[in-house]
């Protein structure tokens, strides 16, 4: 089969396909034109809201409960540790019972598992709900890529970066919405809860509206290669590469978000007001990244623009090192976070579009949501660590070859870099 003959059959519609021709689906009658894109973004943000709101509100947590800093991190460990454990039987799962159902319930639990958060009054309550959150939370987290994932393919037409932008959207209004609720005098438990019937209704209501991906029903019979290969759980040497480099990028993230305004103030000298705006400026570009992502995809295909996002994200961080007036350099963290926003989206797509038409997706997808946990989990600590030896400058400045390499050495699968988009 020639490429171009190759590339029609990724565009044409199959009966097994229905949702890719735009057509009604068994699993939702009755909706017809449904892809599924904005009901699969909505998720995205719900999630984000949930998990948000719960950050923003730890400091009120560490107060009510009298938490020192080591204890709030051992919560914190726990939370993620709980989210990676269960993210492991989410392939089987969704390919037993499709990502649908799967969302439908934890898009109704975890708020009540949020409002518990601020209703329990001993912290081994509090550990157990945190660690329900949790393993919901990182269930939910790898259903939902492989829910995405799925329908992009099936439309044709990138949605990833969409998806992502909404979960960092949603951090920002849970962000400016505690801050408004706190200056009210709100209390933490009122807030929970309120927040939490309001994610519960959406979640209902959105629940109703996704498209179910019929992983399940499109399963072939496994080659014995495949089962081979099944029997490795999924950790495939393509998933630990990109696993590996995911990995990386939460390491960078986790370096901008946690470091970069005790970089601006302890190395140039800024006030806490204005280094604190590196944050907002790193994030508020990425969101924007985000959004434009798809449609950058569209335009200049994934490999290329994983490329260019990891070089300018590289020379964005390098430029906020670099520059010793503290305005230029939170500049360089908004480029930094500009070039850095394609970047896992674009890695997620790749691992789950490498086998979108089988049950392995999610099981993939899992396996690298693992990875970027660890990033998130253990990449402040190993940043600080290293501070301590070299200094935080020259720790900071370690990350822009890491971020070349990953640009430049991560492989993109075949089905991604030779998929058109309509």
């Amino acid at each position: 089969m020639t490429a171009e003959e190759q590339t029609a059959a990724h565009a044409t519609p199959t009966a097994a396909d229905p949702v890719r021709d735009g057509s009604t689906t068994s699993e939702d009658p009755g909706r017809p034109g449904n892809s599924g894109r904005w009901p699969a973004t909505a998720v995205f943000f719900l999630n984000g809201l949930t998990l948000s709101t719960y950050v923003v509100r730890l400091a009120s947590l560490k107060g009510k409960h009298h938490l020192s800093d080591g204890q709030l991190g051992l919560i914190g460990m726990a939370f993620a540790v709980a989210a990676i454990a269960c993210m492991q039987g989410v392939g089987p799962l969704t390919a037993r019972l499709g990502t649908r159902p799967v969302l439908r319930t934890s898009l109704v639990v975890m708020p009540v598992l949020l409002a518990l958060v601020g209703l329990v009054g001993g912290v081994v309550e509090l550990v157990v709900v945190v660690m329900a959150l949790g393993a919901l939370h990182g269930t939910t987290d790898a259903a939902m890529n492989t829910h995405a994932v799925t329908i992009q393919r099936r439309v044709g037409r990138p949605l990833i970066n969409g998806c992502h932008a909404a979960w960092s959207i949603s951090a920002v209004v849970a962000s400016l919405t505690t801050a408004a609720l706190e200056r009210a005098g709100v209390s933490l438990a009122t807030h929970l809860a309120v927040a939490a019937a309001v994610l519960m209704v959406g979640g209902l209501l959105l629940g109703r509206l996704l498209v179910e991906t019929g992983t399940r029903d499109r399963a072939p019979t496994p080659s014995p290669a495949r089962r081979h290969r099944g029997r490795r759980g999924g950790w495939s040497r393509q998933v630990v590469t990109l696993g590996l480099a995911g990995t990386a990028l939460m390491v960078c993230e986790g370096a901008a978000l946690g470091w970069s305004a005790i970089f601006l103030h302890d190395s140039r000298g800024a006030s806490l007001g204005l280094a604190a705006t590196a944050v907002t400026a790193y994030t508020g570009a990425q969101a924007v990244g985000r959004v434009i992502g798809d449609r950058l995809t569209l335009r200049y295909r994934a490999p290329a623009l994983f490329r260019t996002g990891g070089l300018v994200a590289a020379c964005g961080l390098a430029m906020a090192l670099l520059s010793p007036n503290p305005v230029t350099a939170i500049g360089g963290f908004a480029v930094a976070g500009a070039g850095a926003s394609v970047l896992l989206p674009l890695a997620y797509g790749a691992v789950g579009q490498a086998k979108a038409d089988s049950p392995e997706a999610a099981t993939l997808i899992s396996r690298f949501t693992t990875f970027t946990y660890a990033g998130t989990l253990f990449g402040p600590a190993l940043i600080g660590w290293a501070a301590e030896f070299v200094g935080l400058t020259w720790t900071l400045a370690a990350l822009v070859p890491v971020l070349c390499g990953v640009a430049l050495l991560s492989p993109l699968p075949s089905a991604v870099t030779g998929q058109r988009y309509r």
